[in-house]
């Protein structure tokens, strides 16, 4: 079978009722390609107590689909596997050489960190240089902790603080999809995904920043540019992803061991409700995972799996991940069945 030509811009937007005063718009093709989903099941003692089921497609620069198990055109919010890409404004902009901010910086300001003394400080320290102080921040404070600066979102955050002070732009509604940094993100991303701007879809995440609705095949894509090396300015996000892994989410977290077993050939963003993005380095090509019912467990067990398959991983490496996140207790594990098929 031909490769399936997965271009964005071929989208035909269709007007759905309105929720709560909103339009929602739902994107569609007249040609879909579709295959068996991943099942992840729960063994208890080995015997099956619950199941979950996972979508997964690997796409190039192009958007072209390489494989795929379930529908490639499933639709969900990015969430904060966004935030690699949110972060080309603070590159895009100049304001990483307006603040002599470090690969470390971008880390965080990439990361869903576990606010760690070690990651709110590294928070603190972009706003320190770039003069905001943290009461600027809009992310919340989490529960029984005493400052935003802990928040997972808090480098996401004071990214955007940053370049908002570099451009001379308000700080106090930097959470408007209208702001102009929210603006610039959204122009980054219709840009490598050649959607015109007008056509995305948003909502406020968790933290209050605008995320998107986008297809599986449009997020492995973003990925699959994020990793394709082809850009100085994606290359120097995946520079500090790969070199500081620990600020992407922190130790004992997927990302963040996935990063340092593949030793700088792999790129790894998670985002809440069961969607996870990888990218393999110098390849240009991008994973996207999407758990339907979003449980956290069921999309590493959906990751591993399909890198195993794709063999992006070593089995080494497969088997240090999947002791870690798949062996649950000593009476619970996680078991995936399906493939990726390759078209």
């Amino acid at each position: 079978m031909s490769l399936a030509v997965m271009q964005p811009s071929i989208l035909a937007i269709e007007a759905r009722r309105p929720i709560q005063g909103v339009t929602v718009l739902r994107m569609t093709r007249g040609k879909r390609t579709q295959t068996e989903e991943l099942e992840i099941r729960l063994l208890r003692e080995g015997i099956v107590e619950s199941s979950h089921y996972a979508e997964a497609v690997v796409c190039d620069t192009r958007g072209r689909v390489f494989s795929v198990a379930g529908n490639p055109e499933t639709a969900a919010f990015i969430r904060s596997s966004l935030k690699p890409i949110q972060a080309l404004a603070v590159v895009a902009s100049g304001t990483k050489e307006r603040f002599n901010l470090s690969d470390k910086d971008l880390a965080v300001i990439c990361s869903s960190h576990q606010g760690t003394v070690t990651q709110s400080r590294q928070v603190f320290n972009i706003l320190w240089r770039c003069d905001v102080d943290p009461s600027q921040l809009r992310c919340p404070i989490p529960t029984g902790r005493r400052s935003p600066l802990q928040h997972n979102c808090s480098g996401k955050h004071a990214g955007m603080l940053a370049v908002c002070q570099k451009c001379n732009w308000s700080l106090e509604s930097y959470l408007s999809s209208r702001h102009p940094v929210q603006q610039l993100v959204l122009e980054k991303l219709a840009d490598l995904l050649r959607i015109p701007t007008a056509e995305f879809i948003s909502a406020r995440d968790d933290c209050g920043v605008p995320t998107y609705f986008l297809q599986l095949s449009q997020m492995a894509t973003l990925y699959a540019h994020l990793a394709s090396g082809s850009r100085l300015d994606l290359e120097c996000l995946v520079r500090a992803m790969t070199r500081y892994p620990e600020m992407v989410a922190g130790d004992g977290e997927f990302d963040t061991e996935l990063m340092r077993l593949s030793e700088g050939e792999l790129i790894s963003k998670a985002g809440a409700e069961g969607v996870q993005c990888i990218g393999r380095v110098g390849q240009g090509l991008g994973l996207a995972i999407k758990v339907k019912d979003g449980a956290k467990r069921a999309k590493h067990g959906a990751a591993i799996h399909a890198l195993r398959q794709l063999g992006w991983i070593t089995p080494s490496a497969a088997e240090r991940l999947a002791e870690q996140f798949t062996t649950l207790s000593d009476y619970k594990r996680l078991e995936v069945l399906g493939e990726l098929a390759m078209l």
